[in-house]
């Protein structure tokens, strides 16, 4: 009898594509692939690649703070920020110095509420939306 092995350990497992079938995310992946070069060892590009396969779900995203933490090394003035995933909003932030940033998504876009007005008389809550099948319209008298 010989000895049963265990072969769920003898491969990498990683994506190697993204599994969405975003057009826009397959072209920038194909993109950065053609600029960094397949022979290249870049580090850069690779943890751009890492992030671009990434899930959005396990894609970090990089606070306001630690982006100008990290902006403000030496050596790194007048240069491009590359953030993959999503900036959050720092509250403990006051003033924003200036940036360059090239950003792949802004966090919580698609479930901002549509919002006409400020006025007590605009309802906001989730149901009374537009977009939600149907809104409460301000109240007005009859005209006859």
């Amino acid at each position: 009898m010989g000895v049963d092995t265990r072969h769920n350990k003898d491969r990498k497992v990683r994506r190697k594509e993204p599994k969405s079938q975003d057009i826009y995310l397959r072209l920038s992946v194909g993109q950065a692939v053609q600029v960094s070069g397949k022979g290249t060892n870049s580090t850069f590009n690779r943890v751009v690649l890492k992030r671009l396969f990434m899930s959005r779900n396990n894609r970090p995203p990089l606070p306001l703070s630690r982006m100008i933490w990290k902006m403000k090394l030496p050596g790194r003035e007048n240069k491009t920020a590359v953030v993959v995933g999503a900036i959050t909003d720092d509250v403990r932030v006051q003033e924003v110095p200036k940036l360059k940033v090239a950003e792949g998504c802004t966090p919580r876009k698609p479930c901002k509420p549509y919002i006409r007005s400020n006025g007590r008389k605009f309802e906001r809550a989730r149901d009374r939306r537009a977009s939600r099948g149907y809104k409460n319209k301000p109240w007005s008298l009859p005209s006859y």
